[in-house]
């Protein structure tokens, strides 16, 4: 089932940014050239529609498509659409992100709330090439780290290990190399 926000227009969808709450930042330009970049990063086809909201809706959104009655910090919906004969799709899915979430997040692990928003944005985009950080042995997580670091951003949702995601959590504790690193 796709969101309300899918934007259908002819036989083709358009990719579609949605900013119902504004992020400190950053703007819908911004918002579209990073998930190019990650789209392009990840090898995902197919256009990717994003909503920047607040958790009034994460919690419904969650609700109804999780029957978890909390916000949450990103959510993504993979599209139905069949594949064309080439294999693809021309719309790989939705992503709905709480800025709310994001910019607590923010808070807590020292970065800015446009850069939480491209960490959950880039989760999410795994998510629609089909990761499960819950189901996939440290696949996706693996994964998510390298691209992080390739995209310029900073720890990502799988290996900030949040057992509640959305909610705050203590720091996670530096492992003896990454103690290390940061000594020399």
């Amino acid at each position: 089932m796709a969101l309300p926000f899918s934007f259908w227009a002819m036989d083709e969808v358009a990719e579609l940014i949605i900013i119902d709450r504004r992020v400190e930042g950053l703007s819908a330009q911004a918002l579209d050239r990073f998930v190019l970049r990650a789209r392009r990063a990840v090898r995902l086809r197919g256009s990717v529609n994003i909503l920047l909201t607040g958790n009034a809706a994460m919690r419904s959104l969650n609700l109804r498509f999780r029957k978890k009655d909390k916000p949450t910090d990103v959510l993504s919906f993979p599209s139905r659409l069949l594949m064309l004969q080439n294999g693809t799709r021309p719309f790989a899915g939705e992503i709905a992100i709480s800025a709310e979430i994001a910019h607590r997040n923010a808070a807590r692990l020292g970065h800015s709330p446009a850069v939480e928003v491209k960490v959950l944005a880039l989760h999410g985009i795994l998510h629609l090439a089909g990761f499960d950080h819950e189901r996939d042995n440290g696949e996706m997580e693996r994964k998510e780290a390298n691209l992080r670091r390739s995209l310029g951003l900073p720890s990502s949702l799988t290996e900030r290990g949040e057992p509640q995601r959305g909610l705050p959590t203590k720091p996670l504790r530096r492992s003896r190399s990454e103690k290390a690193r940061r000594m020399a």
